[in-house]
Formats: structure tokens, sequence, C-alpha cells
């Protein structure tokens, strides 16, 4: 009998080990990648600051990079505009690896993983309420790596994850290179604005 636990098992170990990489590596990586730190390293890029600032983003999905601080390093260096494409364009960025990184792993190798009723049941899952966990997840810790994975993992349609991952990430990386060009750090209603945002823009989009 096909245990109906495998997916939450899978969705459980993937996040223990991106908080194990927290754990060994956090502390060094937060103090390295502060906000002052973040701006030095762009900056030593010099005009290919932006990619390495898309860099950053993309490798959140392994190690632990403090995404919205580098965010606001992007907006601090090239101002609240250019520095929030930049940000925008490096969290779809991250979401779209992790995705692919998924979608390598073949469906017959997914369904051993998982087990075909629980494949079919995470499939289910996404392709239903899969926008709003992606969209709400963005501005979260760990939840956002371990959603798009697995979100590839069991197929959630393409084009939804693409307009969710943009409807979460596109208002994020505007807020946090705002709040870095204007040289402050995040206040704490940037956390509501992160999740508020992106679900209005999804229950707008999710009808398109």
């Amino acid at each position: 009998m096909v245990s109906p636990m495998r997916l939450v098992f899978w969705f459980v170990a993937l996040a223990l080990a991106l908080l194990g990489a927290w754990m060994m590596l956090g502390g060094e990586w937060e103090a390295r990648f502060d906000l002052a730190g973040s701006v030095a390293f762009l900056s030593g890029a010099g005009s290919w600051a932006w990619a390495a600032g898309i860099g950053l983003l993309v490798a959140d999905l392994f190690l632990p990079v403090p995404g919205t601080v580098v965010m606001s390093a992007l907006g601090y260096h090239y101002g609240p505009w250019i520095g929030g494409l930049v940000a925008s364009a490096g969290s779809m960025a991250g979401g779209m690896a992790g995705y692919g990184l998924g979608r390598c792993f073949g469906e017959p190798m997914a369904r051993r993983w998982l087990g075909d009723r629980d494949f079919e049941k995470g499939r289910l899952l996404f392709a239903r309420g899969g926008g709003w966990m992606v969209a709400l997840s963005r501005a979260l810790p760990i939840l956002p790596e371990v959603l798009a994975c697995t979100a590839g993992l069991v197929r959630m349609p393409f084009r939804k994850f693409a307009a969710a991952l943009a409807c979460g990430s596109v208002p994020m990386g505007f807020l946090f290179a705002i709040i870095g060009a204007a040289g402050r750090e995040a206040p704490a209603w940037s956390l509501l604005f992160s999740l508020l945002v992106p679900a209005v823009l999804w229950a707008l989009a999710r009808r398109w």
C-alpha cells in the first residue's frame, strides 16, 4: 500500500536540508552579506554588479544568502527602479532554478520516490492551490526554495508557476530595492506588504 505521507516526508526532508545549511553557514553568510557587505560585493563586480546580484539570489536556492538584504543592496547600488528590476529578475531566476531542478527528476523517478498516489495528490494540490503557495512564500525563509523544487517535481503547470512566481517576486524585489535606495533597514511592515500585495496580484492573475 502506498503511504499518503511520502509527499510530506519529501517536503520536510528538503526543508530540513536547507535549514541545516542555514544553521551551519547562516551566521557567517549573514555577517558577510549584511547591507554594507552586499553593497561592497556588488561594487566589486563593477559593471557586472547586476549579474552578481542575480547570482546571489539564485544561490539562495542552496546557500543561506539573505535575499532581501541583497535586494536592498541592489536598490542602493542602482536606485529603486533599475535595482527593483534586477532584484525581481534575481528572485524570478531563483524560483525558476528551483522549479527546473525539480523537473530534472523525470516523472518516473518522481513517482518512484513519492508513489503514484502521492504524486497525483501533489500534482492536484499544486495545480489547484500551488499558485497561492508560490506567490505568498517569496518573502519567507526556506519555503520559497522548497515549494519551487516541489512544484517542479510534481509537474505544476509552468505558466501557472511562472505567473505566481512573478506575483510574489516583483513586488518584493521593488519593495526592498526602494528600501535599500533610501538607505534604510527593512521596516516591520515590509513582511505584511510582501504577503498582501502578492495575494492581491495572484487573486487577479488567476482569473486571467
